[in-house]
């Protein structure tokens, strides 16, 4: 259900949750936990910035780290900047004349669908990804 984008800035934001309060993580570092490339993996998580789910310093004891704390960032709010989810606005099929207020079979069918991983990407937090035993962990 999520893109590979999506998943690589969720599991990251995982092991960033495992860092104290002044610590910061090289994306190299966190993209070797996860099995993420290191190159991308940084510039995804740099985009992250803008939206304030994690900071990011330059230098020696630099990287990255989590803006606020982990139990205060939901999974919409890391995979909507990424994947733009909220767009999924229109029909399944995008049928011009569905809309918020009806259309088709499959896309009244559809929108319960779409609230409930809403629902459950609003309800998750990245404190409840950390440890979840990704490929790349120890």
């Amino acid at each position: 259900m999520l893109s590979a984008s999506a998943l690589h800035a969720v599991r990251a934001l995982g092991e960033l949750s495992g860092l104290g309060d002044e610590e910061y993580a090289g994306a190299a570092a966190v993209a070797g936990r996860i099995g993420a490339p290191a190159n991308y993996l940084g510039k995804l998580l740099q985009s992250l910035v803008p939206a304030g789910i994690v900071d990011s310093r330059k230098g020696a004891g630099g990287g990255f780290r989590l803006a606020r704390p982990a139990e205060r960032i939901s999974l919409l709010d890391v995979v909507e900047p990424i994947d733009r989810i909220s767009r999924w606005n229109g029909c399944f099929l995008r049928n011009p004349v569905c809309g918020a207020h009806g259309g088709c079979t499959i896309h009244r069918r559809w929108a319960p669908v779409r609230e409930a991983y809403f629902a459950l990407l609003r309800e998750s937090t990245v404190a409840e990804v950390r440890n979840n035993g990704f490929p790349g962990e120890d």
